[in-house]
Order: structure tokens, then sequence, then C-alpha cells
């Protein structure tokens, strides 16, 4: 078992880490688009980022019992390692299809901010995770997120999306869950 020291330490790394490398990979993507690249080094600093651990305990009810409910992330990517118990769904060609877990993989997913920003040319996945009747399941997370103040504009001259700003976006999205018992309706509102 780690100490606190140790445990406070390996974390900071982590985090260190997948802060890193989400900025690069966002900058990648940005160069790919012929955009600024230093857009998101600007925009998404270390204290509008954050770093979630998932802990989902087993659940002999029924396979068909989320650990986490379908949706989208609402950053501009995540970047998930997962244990092997395994339970992340995606949805590709309109089925959920399982990720097999990889210790030596990190699971990158956009988000609706980059869907939203790209036009379209990036899309954020949809994703759920089910739980295990046996074992229980963690994951770790790290959010590129950009402050509530940073605006959200389609990188195109004909724009799928309005502008907007992360904090309206994110108001947006817990009305939505309030109001629709958990689900989350996302980019939709904001198309022009």
């Amino acid at each position: 078992m780690l100490g606190r020291l140790s445990w406070d330490s390996t974390i900071g790394e982590f985090a260190t880490t997948v802060s890193d490398l989400a900025q690069r990979i966002a900058e990648i993507l940005a160069e790919n688009l012929g955009l600024k690249s230093t857009f998101f080094a600007e925009n998404c600093l270390a204290g509008t980022c954050y770093l979630r651990m998932n802990r989902y305990p087993q659940c002999p009810i029924s396979s068909e019992v989320f650990g986490l409910m379908p949706h989208t992330d609402s950053d501009f990517l995540t970047i998930l390692h997962q244990d092997q118990v395994g339970g992340l769904q995606l949805v590709k060609d309109g089925r959920w299809i399982t990720v097999k877990p990889n210790p030596k993989a990190l699971i990158i997913n956009i988000g609706d901010l980059f869907q939203a920003w790209s036009n379209g040319a990036y899309k954020s996945v949809e994703h759920r995770v089910t739980t295990n009747q046996q074992v229980e399941r963690f994951s770790i997370a790290y959010f590129l997120c950009p402050s509530y103040d940073t605006l959200i504009q389609s990188c195109s001259e004909a724009p799928v999306y309005r502008k907007f700003s992360f904090r309206e976006y994110r108001q947006q999205v817990q009305e939505d869950v309030h109001e629709t018992t958990g689900y989350k309706v996302g980019l939709p509102r904001f198309l022009r």
C-alpha cells in the first residue's frame, strides 16, 4: 500500500505527464486542421483541467446496470487509463463495442468542445461503463478543459455550431441533465 506522500507524488507525476500529453495531442490535431496550435496552451491551464479517479463497485444485481450512463465528454480531450477488469464501451457504426483493456495503452477521447471547435471534423465519442458482477473496476481520467470564459468558436467559414463559452456549455449541460433525469443533450443545443 502506498503511503500518503508516495501516493501524492505518484498522482502528481501522472497528472503532469498526462497534461503534457493532452496538450501535445491537441496541438497535433489543431495543426492537422491548419489551425493555431497554441490555442490549447493559452486556454487550457493546469487550474482548468482535472484528474478524476473512478471506482465502480461490483454489482451482483444485473449486467444491465451502468457504472456510467451513455454520454460524451464535455471537454476538449480525455485521456483515460482503465484497469484490467474492463467495462468501457463506445459507439461505433451505431453499435456498442467493448474496449479491451490494455495495460500499456491509454484511451484518448475527443470531447464535445473539440468537435465544436473543429466544426465536426473530429467527433466526440459516445461511451458508457458497464458494471461487473464479480469484481470492482477502477479507472483514472484526465480532462483537458478551458477556462469557463473561453469562447468556443468553429474553425470553419460555414460553422455548424454557434459561438459559446465553456461556462454557457457547462450550465446548459447541467440544466439538461437535471431536466432529463440524467441524460445530457450536449452539442445539439448549440447548432446554428
